[in-house]
């Protein structure tokens, strides 16, 4: 039995591990699920959503009815003195004897108990308190929403880099292929030594640029495991690729068709102006009376020896109940004051909901107009890596040919790096235009 208990506890170690690799790779969904969970202002959000549940329960508890007992000691060193007219016992009228009353040991135990029975206060807090949570569970949404951007960003970031080493990668690879053949002809005398020295220098500046790549990958990658939550030591690997065939060829998002309700900012903002608004109906309400029922039971010990805890004399029992009603009848026009106060903070928290449609209008419509410039500008960029290939391929075959200039072939290679530095800068560029309309349209979820 033993054994077969090692065996099964070598097979978990093993599967869970296998399992810890396995989460090294993230699709972007599969990053942007995982940020959620673990990224730090996610787990604060759902710790505030916790904390509005417990103070929902708490106020509930208001409503219940209070319990509390109590035990009370006491042990006169000096017994109070009382003075009681000379006259009962046979003494001159105006004169008073000292006596003293009651036994050195007291004791008194007892429980109460009381309950509302109507408070406006109350009423309000309970609407209040489930404002409150579903303001919580909203908070947790648009922290999700934030992280998955942030996420989608540097995710895509790390991606159009990568992409972009693999096409400086090629470029080099070609170039030296170029430099190895222009090498040959200038040992044969066809072309002179500055000729090579030239596509070195572009050659070289390639290999520089590839470098500084190399590291910006890691930045980035970097960067998407702060966003994530992921362990900053731990590799990760992008399971994503990228395609500049995939792109959308002209624009498939309609502002026009935005709704302000949708985003989950405008949801925020009218639980908390319906919480202004319960603000301003529980200062309404403060000129309602409060009314509470109380009752206790108390038992209480009087001994002159110390044996209160023992058998000896009984406890005499006292017991009652009672209904309070307070009615607030004047308070310096406090209350007034202050109902003046909630009215303006809900018209504030009104005005503040009707800017943000105007400003979520405005945002809308500047994302889509950045959306729109992105695509053109990716377009026109990868049209023109098509076309300095094109030229680059003409120059090398007539550099071959001895009708071109090695200058000629530097300028191409150079127009060729820059037109894909540039085309790769659009991609990016679209991708963050694309998630930003998307957030501003309330897409994401």
């Amino acid at each position: 039995m033993n054994k077969i208990i090692k065996i099964c506890a070598m097979f978990l170690v093993v599967f869970s591990a296998a399992n810890t690799q396995a989460q090294s790779a993230f699709t972007l969904k599969e990053a942007q699920d995982y940020a959620v969970k673990n990224n730090i202002s996610n787990q604060n959000s759902q710790l505030d959503y916790e904390s509005a549940i417990a103070k929902k329960n708490e106020t509930r508890g208001i409503g219940l009815p209070q319990i509390s007992g109590s035990f009370d000691f006491k042990d006169f060193l000096k017994i109070p003195t009382s003075l009681i007219p000379a006259q009962f016992f046979g003494g001159k009228p105006g004169e008073f004897l000292p006596v003293q009353f009651g036994t050195k040991y007291n004791a008194t135990a007892g429980i109460s108990v009381s309950q509302i029975l109507f408070s406006s206060d109350y009423i309000v807090a309970l609407q209040a308190t489930k404002g409150y949570l579903e303001l919580s569970e909203k908070a947790i949404q648009r922290t999700a929403i934030e992280t998955k951007a942030s996420v989608a960003k540097a995710y895509y970031g790390a991606l159009v880099n990568k992409f972009r080493l693999q096409s400086l990668t090629t470029n080099i690879n070609s170039l030296k292929t170029t430099v190895d053949d222009m090498k040959i002809m200038r040992d044969v005398g066809y072309i002179e030594n500055i000729d090579v020295q030239r596509l070195e220098v572009t050659y070289n500046n390639l290999q520089v640029e590839k470098d500084k790549v190399e590291k910006l990958i890691g930045l980035t990658e970097v960067l998407l495991k702060f966003q994530m939550g992921y362990d900053l030591n731990q590799p990760i690997t992008l399971s994503d690729t990228l395609s500049t065939n995939q792109l959308p060829a002209e624009d498939l998002n309609d502002a026009s068709k935005a709704n302000p309700s949708n985003r989950i900012e405008y949801e925020i903002l009218k639980r908390s102006t319906d919480l202004q608004k319960l603000n301003f109906k529980r200062n309404q309400y403060s000129y309602l009376p409060t009314l509470v029922a109380y009752g206790s039971f108390q038992k209480n010990a009087q001994r002159n020896t110390f044996n209160i805890l023992t058998e000896g004399p009984p406890w005499f029992p006292t017991s009652l109940i009672g209904i309070t009603l307070n009615v607030p009848i004047f308070d310096g026009l406090q209350k007034n004051y202050r109902i003046q106060q909630a009215k303006i903070d809900y018209k504030k928290s009104l005005n503040a909901l009707k800017q943000f449609e105007q400003a979520a209008t405005f945002e809308t419509t500047s994302a889509q107009t950045t959306y729109n410039n992105a695509i053109t500008s990716f377009k026109t960029n990868k049209n023109n890596i098509a076309l300095a290939e094109d030229v680059l391929k003409t120059v090398q075959i007539k550099v071959k040919e001895g009708v071109a200039t090695n200058l000629e072939l530097v300028n191409a290679e150079t127009t060729l790096t820059t037109s894909q530095i540039n085309m790769y800068d659009a991609l990016y560029n679209y991708l963050v235009a694309k998630i930003d309309l998307d957030k501003a349209l309330g897409n994401i979820k």
